[in-house]
């Protein structure tokens, strides 16, 4: 398993071997050992897993949890192509305001691990394209708030050439500007606090 530090401080990109034959190809995105030895914790503590299928130009996000309760994600895509995007929300962090991406397919089968706090967002680049997810804490929808993607404050780089599928949620999302405004974006404290307790008990809830 190759590891790569994203842009985004706490944020990972695992790429695993490939192992293929006359039968066809086995991988495992997720390995616990390279996990802990990434970022010094053991295992991934799953509450829930979610699995989504997109039609190509369908971009979600950028989403993020309300912190506390927060939630950290590990994501891979299970079929098709993506590109997965990760932004640092928090207030405080060294990284406070900073994108990093990757790109997930079907060769390099890589994913990613997102501290709790940061803004999530993919751009799917095939019909059919399936990102799979493990996360930390329930979905509870009154947590889950959303940022506008093409937020020129932010000046993530986006695929270009496709007919763009969004969400009436996500194409009405506020700017940066505004949740931070607002203040409801994550603090970078706060989040690294309730990371901290989400590996010290053991489960995906934070005591």
């Amino acid at each position: 398993m190759q590891v790569r530090s994203l842009k985004v401080e706490g944020a990972y990109e695992f790429t695993p071997r490939r192992f293929a034959d006359q039968r066809g190809l086995f991988v495992s995105p997720f390995q616990q050992e390279a996990f802990t030895e990434a970022l010094g914790r053991p295992g991934f503590p799953v509450a829930q897993t979610n699995h989504s299928v997109s039609r190509r130009g369908t971009i979600r996000g950028i989403h993020f949890t309300v912190t506390p309760p927060g939630t950290a994600k590990y994501v891979y895509c299970a079929s098709g192509r993506a590109v997965d995007i990760v932004v640092d929300l928090r207030v405080g962090s060294p990284t406070f305001g900073r994108w990093d991406a990757v790109e997930m397919d079907q060769v390099h089968f890589r994913a990613s691990y997102f501290p709790v706090g940061v803004g999530h967002a993919f751009v799917a680049l095939e019909d059919d394209t399936v990102m799979s997810y493990m996360l930390t804490g329930a979905y509870v929808a009154e947590h889950e708030l959303a940022l506008d993607v093409f937020d020129e404050d932010l000046g993530i780089t986006l695929p270009t050439g496709l007919d763009v599928v969004q969400s009436d949620r996500d194409r009405e999302a506020l700017s940066f500007a505004e949740a931070r405004d607002k203040g409801i974006l994550p603090d970078y404290a706060a989040s690294r606090a309730v990371e901290g307790r989400l590996w010290s008990s053991g489960s995906g809830a934070p005591r």
